[in-house]
């Protein structure tokens, strides 16, 4: 794996030269960014033990105005490579101890779309992440645990997973600006995620039907933004069973807020800003009824570093009365909810180097209180080229 990272290492200054050859140009953006993580539980859990894994990135950006006079065209294209093990295997939780897990490690197409803008408005079609726009915050960027990333209520739904990392699915998806940082978007995405590199590709059929979600609110200096979703073909219930001794099917549905608001001088030593976001699930098809996440971003901790960053966060996913009972009748002491809480620093040592330590404490993984409490300790190492 070291002999990888060097070469992953000499690749990326090969596509370094020739991104820097197109930025002459204008018309493609290259860049690379492999991030590579030792994280294990220290403490209680399942098992002590340090586990690697790690994830690699290709990303092109396509101005097709200046590359084939399309007006007001792009277009992206993200390929991804995950290796490495599983921490979560150890930690035991529900919703996980780190962002660029996977379950199954291969190459992927992650994101390929085509975006079409005219003023303040915009549409995007392809192989779309929905996290990268919705439910979202900047604030909580930095902080590895996967609940940071999209609440764990939606995360958890659809047949294969909703279109986020690690696979994506076919989408279109609108987005409009008004006055005064208001803003709206909302996208259909099929509810079968698939992309080229997993076993079945690209699901083209849209059997299992669409996602559908929207979101709005304003956004600048601080955020505040409201989202509702909902599956259009109704989905397994995770516990009841008709007289057939078949699931019965539910509506998949849910809502979510976003607040995000600095607590000093944005541009000042040691900048602050605070977020806190909730959402809720209908509770049937999915382990969580809802969750939260709250948390805050320092940034420039150090006048003499920059680059010296903060974070501190904690969430709860809200486990759904089936999963609890499903589990109970397995034998397991059942709490109400799975509790993370998190700190992290983040430093470059050099330009395009990023060192990361990272500690989180999981109050009953999985919601089982048969599980000891744990305590997450890992590091993280992040080349940008």
């Amino acid at each position: 794996m070291r002999g990888f990272a060097f070469a992953v290492l000499g690749a990326s200054g090969a596509l370094t030269g020739m991104a820097g050859a197109e930025e002459t140009a204008g018309p493609v953006e290259l860049s690379l960014a492999y991030t590579a993580d030792v994280m294990g539980v220290v403490d209680g859990g399942l098992a002590q033990r340090g586990r690697f894994l790690d994830n690699l990135d290709l990303i092109a950006d396509f101005d097709l105005e200046r590359l084939m006079q399309w007006r007001g065209a792009s277009a992206h294209v993200d390929v991804l490579n995950n290796s490495g093990a599983m921490p979560n295997d150890d930690a035991g939780t529900l919703q996980g101890v780190d962002n660029i897990e996977v379950s199954s490690q291969r190459l992927r197409l992650f994101e390929a779309w085509i975006e079409q803008s005219w003023g303040a408005s915009s549409l995007r079609y392809g192989l779309y992440d929905l996290n990268s726009e919705f439910y979202a915050n900047d604030s909580a960027g930095l902080l590895i645990a996967p609940a940071f990333g999209i609440g764990s209520e939606i995360a958890s739904t659809g047949p294969n997973g909703p279109s986020i990392f690690p696979s994506t699915a076919l989408a279109a998806r609108f987005h409009t600006n008004f006055d005064n940082g208001l803003f709206m978007r909302a996208a259909a995405l099929n509810a079968h995620a698939g992309v080229v590199g997993d076993p079945d590709g690209v699901d083209t059929s849209f059997d299992d039907g669409a996602l559908l979600i929207a979101e709005g609110g304003i956004e600048g200096e601080r955020k505040l933004a409201f989202g509702l979703w909902r599956y259009t073909e109704s989905q397994d219930d995770i516990r009841d069973l008709d007289g057939f001794g078949n699931p019965v099917q539910r509506d998949a549905q849910g809502a979510y807020v976003v607040y995000e608001q600095p607590l000093n001088d944005a541009e000042g030593a040691r900048a602050a800003k605070a977020f806190l976001r909730a959402g809720v699930s209908d509770g049937d098809t999915t382990p969580f009824a809802g969750g939260w996440q709250a948390g805050v971003l320092i940034e420039r901790v150090f006048a003499s570093r920059p680059d010296s960053t903060f974070s501190f966060g904690v969430n709860q996913g809200l486990l759904s009365d089936g999963y609890r009972h499903n589990q109970i009748d397995l034998g397991a002491s059942m709490a109400n909810a799975e509790t993370q809480i998190e700190i992290t620093y983040s430093d470059k040592l050099l330009p395009f180097l990023t060192l990361q330590p990272d500690l989180q404490w999981v109050r009953r993984p999985g919601g089982d209180r048969g599980i000891e409490d744990e305590l997450v300790a890992g590091v993280r190492v992040s080349v940008e080229l």
